[in-house]
């Protein structure tokens, strides 16, 4: 327990600043050779698996440690389609896997590293999705002996430039928000108050949250009545609610950072009923079941092709064992897609097709 003490007094704030990570268009002016390595490196994604060719001594060891106790089913997605596409490049691997919850367990999450640290593994799977974790990040970077691999981050951190992790994987929150804000637009030409519901105060929110309040101030006719961090807590996410309807009328948008935050918010919305835009945040099982209500439900997602990013993963250890990790791009950023309540069934079994490939 002591250990655990001393990491935990070593954990500082990651601020979102600008220029303390590479956004990823900026990224790639600074390194050009990385935006062809991420398109090639995508066409092998989406394409049918090929068996690894080298000859493994061991199996590899690897541990992932995910905030996926949540409504979302990214996380668990993830990690399916990531072993699943391990066993058909034939990779051998020992996984060892722990689920938190999203930012608030801060504590057990730096218990499972250094519990997974002692089984010296390979990879180290983890995310940033909370303020607390660079510190503990850069210390197994400096170390080299475990490669890390980042989900659900997008932009590369200035700090590690010289020991960088070996892959950024995710969906670009800042790409999705802008979709979802593009398509608002279209719904409410008009503007008018809306409000923002962030997880934890931390890298998603900002990325995700701050970033379309930043391009909504760009057009006038909206105003900003509310922000609320939830930590993706039910019973927060509900007081956050009664505190802004009380407090404000004609309400035209309630922002959700998060699935959890979005089916809430629409289900808030059903027993009071009250009539504002909700979006969803990635498209997973749960979204799309509110989505197909005909009443009721949220209104709008930014749906990620979600296997995607379990795919990259395991085809850059491919690589890796390959001996071909200079054609590994340093992020690999998925595709993402806007449906809401007009986009036909049709259309949405061919992206759930799509999207869920290998986590039905």
């Amino acid at each position: 327990m002591k250990k655990i003490s001393i990491y935990l007094c070593l954990l500082i704030s990651l601020n979102s600043h600008s220029d303390e990570f590479w956004h990823i268009n900026e990224y790639f002016k600074h390194h050009p050779k990385q935006e062809q390595l991420l398109n090639d490196f995508s066409k092998v994604v989406t394409n049918l698996p090929i068996q690894v060719k080298a000859k493994q001594r061991r199996p590899i060891k690897i541990s992932v440690i995910y905030p996926g106790k949540q409504i979302s089913d990214y996380w668990k997605r993830s990690l399916s389609s990531f072993k699943a596409r391990l066993d058909l490049l034939n990779i051998k691997y020992q996984i060892e896997e722990f689920f938190t919850k999203p930012g608030v367990e801060i504590r057990k999450q730096a218990k499972h590293i250094l519990q997974s640290l002692k089984g010296n593994p390979d990879y180290l799977i983890f995310t940033l999705d909370a303020k607390k974790h660079q510190k503990i990040i850069t210390q197994i970077l400096s170390k080299g002996k475990t490669k890390v691999i980042l989900q659900n981050i997008t932009t590369p951190l200035k700090l590690w430039k010289n020991h960088p992790p070996f892959l950024y994987v995710g969906f670009d929150h800042q790409l999705g928000s802008k979709l979802l804000l593009d398509r608002i637009l279209q719904i409410h030409p008009n503007g008018g108050k809306f409000a923002m519901l962030y997880l934890t105060d931390g890298y998603v929110s900002k990325m995700r949250g701050d970033s379309f309040i930043g391009n909504l101030k760009q057009h006038k006719k909206w105003k900003l009545v509310g922000r609320y961090y939830t930590d993706n807590d039910e019973n927060k996410i509900k007081k956050a609610l009664e505190d802004l309807t009380t407090n404000e009328k004609d309400i035209q948008l309630v922002f959700s950072c998060s699935t959890d935050i979005a089916i809430t918010s629409a289900k808030f919305s059903k027993k009071n009923k009250l009539d504002f835009t909700i979006n969803g945040w990635g498209g997973g099982s749960a979204e799309l079941e509110s989505l197909s209500l005909k009443k009721n439900g949220i209104d709008l997602t930014v749906m990620r092709i979600n296997d995607d990013n379990g795919v990259a993963m395991a085809e850059a250890i491919k690589y890796e064992l390959e001996d071909r990790s200079s054609l590994i791009p340093r992020v690999f950023s998925g595709e993402m897609v806007i449906i809401d309540k007009s986009t036909t069934k049709e259309e949405i079994e061919k992206l759930k097709k799509r999207s869920f490939r290998y986590s039905r």
